[in-house]
């Protein structure tokens, strides 16, 4: 089996994807950067398989960020029907294998046969249960912050809430991820090691794990590989070994 050495008692509930390197993977083929995002597809349908298989129960995607609006027309034109296409195309495979689909982002700023057909999905695969793919669509995280800061000054200035009233708890129910847990693991590959503007309230205490792997190169054993090294690490929250020992006992 693929998933040997894993402990099944601890499979983190939600694994975060940065799917990066898909430009770099085509350069080095001397394609065009829309054939790494067509090639990149594949990885998407290994994590989200894997995920599945080992009892994952949300994975959130970086599909595309506020920030890539501002790159070359003809790419983001590109990215916009590829994500429709893959929408329709693997749509029967989520509801095949009882996967939900849920978004998180402006996405009233997709293009509208975009925004239309993701609704359509959603809906179609919303009481499915195994598991839930979240994909990050026109999203970053200083949008969010902001989102949500705007929405809560809105609430004080009628008068429906009062500072005192703001809570972490309360925040972060005026964010995107208000009904999904923090992910406990946040993968990203190609190298980098950065975050990227990236669900930055809700991975405060996540393990980071990042691989050499270009985005269209990901496969189940490196998802496998990840999930290993996250069971290694000793998540600690701020306390010592000693204190998480004593709750042990």
């Amino acid at each position: 089996m693929i998933d040997n050495g894993i402990d099944k008692s601890r499979i983190p509930k939600h694994v975060a994807v940065i799917m990066d390197g898909n430009g770099r993977w085509a350069k080095q083929k001397g394609k065009s950067r829309i054939f790494g995002h067509k090639n990149g597809v594949r990885a998407v349908r290994d994590t989200i398989e894997i995920a599945a298989e080992i009892g994952v129960k949300f994975v959130t995607l970086y599909a595309f960020s506020t920030e890539n609006w501002n790159r070359p027309k003809d790419e983001v034109s590109s990215l916009m029907e590829l994500l429709v296409f893959t929408i329709n195309k693997e749509i029967k495979t989520l509801m095949e294998n009882d996967i939900a689909l849920q978004a998180i982002g402006d996405l009233k700023s997709l293009p509208k046969n975009c925004y239309r057909e993701l609704m359509k999905a959603i809906e179609k695969t919303s009481s499915n249960k195994r598991m839930t793919l979240v994909l990050a669509l026109s999203y970053s995280s200083k949008w969010e912050i902001m989102n949500a800061v705007k929405e809560i000054a809105k609430q004080v200035e009628l008068k429906k809430m009062t500072t005192e009233d703001i809570t972490e708890e309360n925040f972060a129910s005026y964010l995107c991820t208000t009904n999904i847990p923090d992910p406990e693991l946040l993968i990203r590959t190609s190298g980098e090691h950065r975050i990227s503007n990236f669900l930055l309230w809700q991975i405060a205490y996540s393990e980071l794990y990042f691989t050499e792997k270009l985005w269209p190169d990901f496969r189940k054993e490196d998802f496998i590989t990840a999930i290993t090294d996250f069971q290694k690490r000793e998540r600690r929250f701020g306390k010592t070994s000693e204190q998480l020992s004593n709750m042990m006992q």
